[in-house]
């Protein structure tokens, strides 16, 4: 699709004044392109870009347990256990809502050992669940993920950083994509000898809220040793990009 655009930017920069009809045959391939070239005369086509930072008010954390055990049975049994206390500490201790813990993983399976006398033998059976807990107060993030794995979670994985309503931020990161049209239209007409004229048509690409993601190991966490006092699990998230794209034409006098 970028490609595509390019071509039809550069095509259009010279020709007869715009004409009536159809002002924009879509981003399909060549047929498109060579239609839109009939009706679509002394216009240029730009790829504006924006970009913004902010911090993240949003944090999904993935917290699980995995027991194994000779039966499935007692792997799940066990597992459920942990499980327990590991959603009572969530819910009574940081007083999290239901509606921010939903399973994320959930299964028993058999594991194998395999030899040349006996073959593929069942070994034991592992249970493992999964919670996405959402956490809105950073500042919590690392003690939970403590009191998390001291209740039992022995698997925690994926946590991300993101932002809760993105289209709060929607029209800045717009403003820095059409100023971003403007600046390259702008060179475009300059190294044509041409006049920017008016917008003709603007479309846009998906605003996107680039989470950022880390493990419990890593992810800016420095868990501190018990000789260091045992101190808390340190979270450093960081900053959210939004960014959006702006398919800009602009007539060219």
């Amino acid at each position: 699709m970028k490609r595509w655009v390019k071509q039809v930017g550069s095509i259009m920069i010279a020709g007869a004044l715009l004409t009536g009809g159809t002002a924009w045959a879509g981003f399909g391939g060549a047929t498109e392109a060579y239609a839109a070239e009939a009706v679509q005369q002394n216009v240029v086509t730009v790829l504006g870009k924006g970009e913004i930072s902010v911090k993240p008010d949003i944090v999904y954390l993935s917290i699980g347990a995995e027991s194994y055990a000779e039966t499935a049975k007692s792997a799940q049994k066990a597992n459920a256990q942990k499980m327990d206390k590991v959603i009572k500490v969530l819910k009574e201790t940081w007083k999290i809502d239901d509606k921010d813990i939903k399973t994320e993983q959930f299964y028993v399976q058999p594991n194998y050992s395999y030899t040349e006398k006996e073959g593929r033998k069942v070994q034991n059976y592992s249970a493992y669940h999964s919670l996405e807990v959402t956490l809105r107060d950073l500042n919590k993030v690392g003690e939970v993920l403590d009191a998390a794995a001291e209740a039992g979670a022995n698997s925690i994985g994926n946590a991300r950083f993101s932002v809760e309503n993105p289209d709060t931020f929607e029209a800045q990161v717009i403003d820095k994509a059409m100023a971003n049209a403007d600046l390259k239209a702008q060179a475009i007409a300059k190294a044509s000898k041409r006049q920017l004229g008016v917008v003709v048509n603007v479309t846009e690409g998906s605003v996107n809220n680039n989470v950022v993601y880390g493990m419990y190991d890593k992810m800016s966490m420095e868990t501190a040793s018990m000789a260091d006092g045992g101190a808390a699990t340190s979270v450093k998230p960081g900053e959210i990009k939004i960014t959006t794209q702006l398919y800009v034409q602009y007539e060219l006098k």
